[in-house]
């Protein structure tokens, strides 16, 4: 970490070994001890600051798995890495970046990973967090009943070209029922978080998730407008890695805390 960047760490200390689940196999990065959290990376992939989250929440007392759908562990985010990860994401079958109502293959890997994870964890169940283009995976691999608490950072997928797409949730609408009967239900609490500014990830369809899933469904929107009193650029996107600073009373910073203090809540431990 850099003195006044965001938290990074390196994939140094993980075990790495790769798992197989609704016919997909991608390695998976797995590190701590404790309730069971699923960490999806953020486009390009598990970069330095990626990681510096993962560890911070090992160091919470989670066992923290990683999966690695996308992109090359470890290799920090530059515009020459991050366009062709974007071009292969745009193609894919696996994830339909585009599709609306679209229920991704890569979710129901997800859903696998997370139902491993809290097998041999304690706690009744798992927390999943999603960033950027994963950030709306967290939500859809709350269909499984092993996933008792998700969050949604920075959604932005589908992306958000034209009113429809801003609007989508991000899953089929079948799964958007089941997420929203177990939130009706009290099995299931969400977050979501962004950046008053965010174009990438739409405050319409954070819209959506509210409508649907009412008090279950915390939104933290962080000010990001012109002259905000922390200095956030417009564009900035990623709450949790990118645009966090370890300095108290960080807005970002207060936002992972709080993420923190809600997986504790719902996981124990």
């Amino acid at each position: 970490m850099t003195p006044h960047g965001p938290p990074s760490a390196t994939v140094d200390g993980w075990t790495r070994s790769p798992f197989t689940g609704a016919g997909i196999t991608h390695d998976c990065f797995e590190k701590g001890s404790g309730p069971g959290v699923v960490l999806i990376p953020e486009i390009p992939g598990i970069t330095p600051e990626v990681l510096g989250l993962a560890e911070h929440l090992v160091g919470q007392g989670f066992t923290v798995v990683v999966p690695s759908p996308f992109g090359e562990p470890g290799r920090a985010a530059s515009t020459g890495y991050v366009l062709p990860v974007v071009a292969r994401l745009c193609v894919s079958a696996e994830f339909r970046a585009f599709a609306l109502d679209s229920k991704r293959p890569v979710t129901a890997y997800l859903r696998a990973v997370a139902a491993d994870l809290a097998a041999r964890t304690p706690g009744a169940g798992v927390g999943v967090i999603g960033m950027c283009f994963s950030g709306g995976f967290a939500l859809a691999t709350a269909v499984d009943e092993s996933v008792l608490a998700a969050v949604a950072s920075q959604p932005s997928a589908p992306f958000p070209i034209g009113a429809r797409r801003r609007a989508d949730p991000g899953m089929s609408a079948a799964e958007f029922d089941r997420v929203a009967e177990r939130a009706a239900s009290g099995e299931l609490c969400a977050i979501g978080l962004r950046f008053s500014q965010d174009m990438a990830s739409p405050v319409a369809r954070f819209r959506t998730l509210k409508d649907r899933l009412g008090d279950a469904f915390e939104v933290i929107t962080l000010d990001s407008s012109a002259g905000n009193p922390t200095g956030f650029r417009p564009r900035a996107h990623s709450v949790l890695t990118t645009e966090l600073r370890e300095t108290p009373g960080h807005p970002a910073l207060l936002a992972r805390e709080r993420v923190v203090e809600f997986l504790r809540r719902r996981l124990g431990g």
